[in-house]
């Protein structure tokens, strides 16, 4: 009887490892896969590091070779209190200040009223403005 349970024993074993080869086959090609896939994305991460280095090196070395020009509007602070003054110094509605600098009504009342402050584009054509009298304000409302 010893034998038997000893072929039966082998029989199973044998029977246990195939089933295993079997199920772990298909594992260890997505494994494999996996890794490839992990070696590419390595590959490729260090090709844009060095893009990277690369770019930003090129850009320093770009922005010490252009020297940095003065900004015209540096001295420039916006007041919405000399804003609203010089309105209405011309005399003129909000509506007729935003159109001759190039925004719309609200925004010259929200810049008065100090809930937003103007771009530095909009600033530009504010100094603009500011150096206008009120008969070059009325001319060019006229002509717009």
């Amino acid at each position: 009887m010893a034998n038997l349970a000893t072929v039966l024993k082998s029989e199973i074993a044998r029977l246990a490892r195939k089933e295993v080869r079997a199920e772990t086959s298909a594992m260890r090609k997505a494994v494999s896969k996996y890794r490839s896939d992990i070696a590419d994305l390595k590959r490729t991460i260090k090709d844009q590091q060095r893009q990277i280095s690369a770019l930003s090196s090129k850009q320093a070395k770009q922005s010490k070779a252009v020297k940095p020009v003065k900004d015209e509007l540096g001295s420039v602070r916006f007041s919405a209190k000399g804003l609203r003054s010089h309105r209405e110094k011309l005399g003129i509605s909000a509506a007729d200040y935003a159109s001759l600098v190039g925004v719309s009504p609200q925004t010259i009342y929200l810049w008065e009223h100090e809930q937003t402050r103007p771009r530095k584009s909009q600033v530009a054509s504010l100094v603009e403005v500011r150096k206008l009298g009120v008969r070059e304000a009325y001319r060019r409302l006229e002509d717009m």
